[in-house]
């Protein structure tokens, strides 16, 4: 007997009776509805705080270049019979793309389960309250959209928890964003104001500027990951400038 692979085997979990009916659930919903999302390219953003905020922005740089796109961004919970109807309510819609925040909570509770991911970004780990997941828990959560093989995978590397993030891969490629050097959208400079937000980006040897009406430092790192998204799917540096600056919160019911 292999003890070795007898040990390996053991030391995988067992999906729970609650997570075989959740999968079941995705599964029904996702057949109700026709599997739009297979027509379709799927962005999905997570991370503790700002996914929102980045799913506006790609919305955004996709509509400039041109591309039909439907966006569900919020921090809270998705249930997964929102997100069924949201994917059939954006094939009717004509769209291309769908851009979807997933909270660390819905991966957790099986509300992805088996959607082909295309990109698959990660804001950011903060530990904010006492309630808020430890960094074990919430890696936990997250390596449920990892591990469903996106194509894409973006990740924060000025995040002082992305060395346990660093093994999430994408299938065709993977971008990081940050002030490292190693970054692949690099984050050279940055102004605040009282209504806005500058920064300045490069990408290879490509430099460009984003502008933003929000304010605050984190900020800048959501414009960052919001390029490095958009880099990822051929979008042109002008086109990401746009886009950003398009955004205006004050403007979305």
């Amino acid at each position: 007997m292999d003890t070795n692979n007898a040990s390996k085997n053991s030391s995988k979990k067992k999906p729970s009776l609650k997570a075989k009916a959740q999968r079941a659930r995705a599964r029904f919903l996702s057949s109700y509805y026709g599997r739009p999302i297979r027509d379709m390219k799927l962005i999905c953003i997570t991370g503790t705080s700002g996914k929102a905020i980045v799913a506006h922005f790609v919305h955004e740089i996709l509509r400039s270049a041109g591309q039909h796109v439907a966006v569900l961004a919020s921090d809270s919970t998705i249930k997964t019979s929102v997100l069924h109807k949201f994917f059939a309510e954006a094939w009717k819609a004509g769209s291309n793309y769908c851009v979807v925040t997933a909270p660390a909570d819905s991966l957790k509770n099986n509300v992805f389960y088996g959607l082909p991911v295309h990109v698959a970004a990660l804001t950011d780990f903060l530990s904010a309250s006492l309630d808020a997941p430890s960094a074990a828990d919430f890696l936990e959560s997250e390596s449920t959209l990892f591990k469903m093989s996106p194509e894409i995978v973006v990740l924060n590397e000025d995040d002082a928890n992305y060395p346990d993030f660093a093994s999430f891969t994408g299938r065709d490629q993977t971008l990081t964003y940050g002030t490292t050097r190693s970054s692949t959208i690099r984050i050279d400079s940055a102004k605040l104001y009282k209504k806005g937000t500058e920064a300045n980006f490069s990408l290879g040897s490509s430099r460009f500027t984003c502008a933003s009406f929000l304010t605050g430092e984190p900020v800048v790192s959501y414009m960052a990951c919001a390029a490095a998204i958009a880099a990822s799917l051929h979008v042109s540096t002008d086109i990401i400038s746009e886009g950003i600056a398009n955004y205006n919160p004050d403007n979305v019911s």
